[in-house]
């Protein structure tokens, strides 16, 4: 079964870190990319973050670029959202998409 799993939301305060993990499994990243997308409460999807299937190449949304970082491992079965200097306009629910499949997202709340 081809399935991936978010990890690694919590309560953060505003200009903390986090770092996100999605894990795939039925499946590894080797051949295709790879996206975080958020939602705000109340909110439509917004893009976050993609890297290409090689690794080699990754982009950001305007709102996120300079403090998130999107990585993968060399098994290409995890990826990474790195997120510093968080601000309370991040709070959303994260999910990783690949070939069509979403995990289940998780939870990021950025407040004081």
């Amino acid at each position: 079964e081809v399935q991936l799993v978010e990890s690694g939301g919590g309560l953060v305060q505003p200009g903390g870190s986090l770092r996100l993990s999605c894990a795939a499994s039925g499946f590894t990243f080797s051949s295709y990319d790879m996206i975080w997308v958020r939602q705000a409460p109340g909110k439509g999807l917004e893009w976050v973050s993609a890297i290409n299937s090689g690794g080699g190449t990754t982009y950001y949304a305007d709102s996120v670029k300079g403090r998130f970082t999107i990585s993968g491992d060399n098994d290409k079965t995890t990826v990474y959202l790195q997120m510093n200097s968080l601000k309370p306009e991040d709070t959303a629910v994260y999910y990783c998409v690949c070939i069509g499949v979403w995990g289940q997202g998780t939870l990021v709340t950025v407040s004081s």
